[in-house]
């Protein structure tokens, strides 16, 4: 398979082959023979999946912290579980976060992903929206510190 539209037209019908090679082309530079267009667009792609997964890590992470701190009528039952469920997330977001890149886009998004948290867990617990803070309770620290609990 030498050929661009040959290359190209396998990463439509076998993605994994079309990884393969382009991974082959690369070692052996093989400039002229790379399918740039598709190579690009799984590169940005990458670049949003990793992004997406420190989202929605930071947004289940605060769900449970705030659930800890603020729903007191399921906390003697719910606390263990939910206690898993923060060491957990923190874990995965420990893991993305080594990345520079992707830690000053976990700073960036606090605030946002906040928002989004706190609207799920009125909705979820049914606690009125003035018991919840409108700002992000938590500081960087606190909410990566894996000994942090409110």
């Amino acid at each position: 398979m030498n050929s661009i539209a040959e290359i190209k037209q396998l990463y439509e019908s076998d993605y994994l082959e079309w990884l393969s090679i382009t991974a082959t082309q690369l070692r052996e530079k093989q400039i002229d023979q790379i399918d740039y267009e598709n190579l690009l667009e799984e590169l940005d792609g990458l670049g949003r999946e990793q992004k997406h997964k420190v989202d929605s890590y930071l947004r289940q992470l605060l769900i449970h912290l705030l659930q800890y701190a603020y729903w007191y009528s399921e906390k003697d039952y719910c606390a263990k579980g939910w206690e898993t469920e923060i060491d957990n997330f923190r874990f995965e977001l420990e893991l993305l976060l080594k990345s520079k890149t992707l830690y000053n886009y976990f700073l960036s998004e606090i605030d946002f992903i906040y928002s989004k948290a706190r609207k799920q867990v009125i909705k979820k617990t049914d606690l009125p929206a003035d018991n919840l803070p409108h700002n992000c309770p938590f500081r960087v620290e606190q909410i990566l510190d894996s000994d942090f609990l409110p």
